[in-house]
């Protein structure tokens, strides 16, 4: 049985542009990352250490921890350069009516 579904996490107007934001969605800490056009979300606690990383840089589609300075890829969540090893989670997103849904198991 499949039980992806789409939740509504929130305004797709109120993503800032080229920036990330975390929000709850499904009881999960999620960040929400506008590069340019496109819109990607992951998990939003760093696999290495006990950060957010809507607290730290995004430089494209690069999202730079703010206690390690390690980095993520935000399209697919892979790991790009130490001290971080393990991916972070990534979810499909799509705009409709105006908001921004995640696929969330």
């Amino acid at each position: 049985m499949n039980t992806n579904h789409w939740i509504d996490a929130m305004p797709a107007d109120e993503i800032p542009a080229d920036d990330v934001v975390g929000v709850l969605v499904g009881g999960r800490d999620i960040a929400i990352y506008a590069v340019g056009k496109e819109i990607y979300a992951t998990d939003n606690l760093c696999t290495h250490g006990n950060a957010r990383l809507c607290d730290g840089f995004l430089d494209g589609h690069e999202i730079e921890c703010p206690l390690h300075q390690g980095k993520f890829d935000v399209r697919d969540g892979k790991p790009l350069c130490a001290p971080v090893t393990d991916p972070i989670r990534s979810y499909p997103v799509r705009i409709e009516g105006g908001r921004l849904y995640l696929q969330i198991d």
